[in-house]
């Protein structure tokens, strides 16, 4: 992967410069530890003026430990989260929602990965039935219909959690602030590790009651940093005349280019709408087996020969035309295009 560009994942992207400049910047002399530091303070005072958050803001290490803190927020002993099937809290994080908070995941599946009002509602059958685990929390990735879900839920006593790992790029794609995408949920995560950070992670609590038991909590899940400053430092220099934005516009922007340069090769369909830094595509088995041979991506249903191209803050135009340019020869020289399967 070191010779070009990985497709497969942002997290396989670098640091951006001005990040690891906050961070050295950061490095002088002494600070208050666990989030005593000017650093953290002002971080976190710009994050909640971003997101117009009521309750306060928590710098995690992860979005896996997002993921948790978020929802141990939210989630009271006997409830469950309803999610889509494909949601990374079930799909990714290894059980930690099970292991560490003994919550139940009601899992729904959804081709497109976004639940709708419809389909929450499918999972509520069981209210009031002290042999089922109780619906209490809604999570979701995406960003599209927020309004009609969090009307959705909070008529029906349903607290609302928005995975934030990429939502830099929902807000580059859907032209609106992080305001506006974060009105309707109770907490939300706000990925910076994926958006050019080294690794450094927001949970936003939007409703201030929701607050009190997040410091305790955040030590008991083990990320409360010490030196929580040069966390605070790399949030400092995303939010600097919205660097997050700018990062994740040039994502989605390469994401584009790529699903419009494969758009015509035959035995290459483009599955999604290219909505964020990723691009979905059903790809002719050949292809895939040469491709992989000189660039890294992931195939992400093997049996529908569905890969996943991803962009990153870091991709440049001239990546994303070499990478186009080698499908279009694999595609040339393998002949008539092959169904999968």
């Amino acid at each position: 992967m070191a010779d070009r560009k990985s497709f497969g994942s942002d997290n396989h992207a670098g640091a951006h410069e001005a990040v690891l400049r906050a961070v050295i910047e950061a490095n002088t002399g002494d600070a208050m530890a666990y989030g005593a530091d000017e650093w953290t303070r002002r971080a976190t005072a710009k994050l909640r003026r971003a997101f117009r958050a009521e309750g306060d803001v928590f710098l995690v290490f992860n979005g896996s430990a997002a993921n948790i803190l978020g929802l141990s927020l939210l989630l009271r002993r006997h409830e469950a989260v309803i999610c889509a099937e494909s949601a990374h809290i079930n799909t990714d994080e290894c059980g930690a929602a099970e292991r560490i908070l003994g919550t139940k995941l009601l899992t729904v599946p959804v081709p497109d990965g976004k639940l709708t009002p419809d389909l929450i509602a499918e999972q509520l059958s069981a209210r009031g039935d002290d042999h089922r685990a109780q619906p209490g929390v809604v999570a979701i990735t995406q960003t599209t219909e927020l309004r009609k879900i969090g009307d959705f839920c909070h008529a029906n006593d349903l607290r609302l959690y928005i995975d934030g790992a990429r939502l830099a790029n929902a807000a580059a794609y859907l032209d609106c602030s992080l305001a506006e995408l974060a009105d309707c949920a109770d907490a939300l995560s706000f990925g910076g590790t994926k958006n050019g950070a080294l690794g450094a992670e927001a949970v936003v609590v939007m409703r201030e009651p929701l607050s009190a038991d997040a410091p305790y909590l955040r030590k008991q899940q083990l990320q409360l940093a010490s030196k929580m400053r040069y966390m605070a430092a790399q949030f400092l220099a995303l939010t600097e005349d919205d660097l997050w934005r700018r990062n994740a516009s040039h994502a989605n922007e390469m994401a584009r280019r790529l699903a419009a340069g494969v758009r015509d090769v035959p035995g290459v369909h483009i599955c999604f709408p290219v909505q964020s830094d990723t691009v979905f595509a059903q790809v002719d088995r050949r292809y895939i087996e040469a491709l992989q041979r000189d660039w890294f991506f992931y195939v992400w249903d093997e049996k529908a020969s569905i890969v996943r191209w991803m962009t990153a803050f870091d991709t440049t135009e001239a990546d994303v035309d070499q990478f186009v340019a080698s499908i279009g020869s694999i595609a040339e020289g393998a002949g008539p295009s092959r169904p999968p399967g």
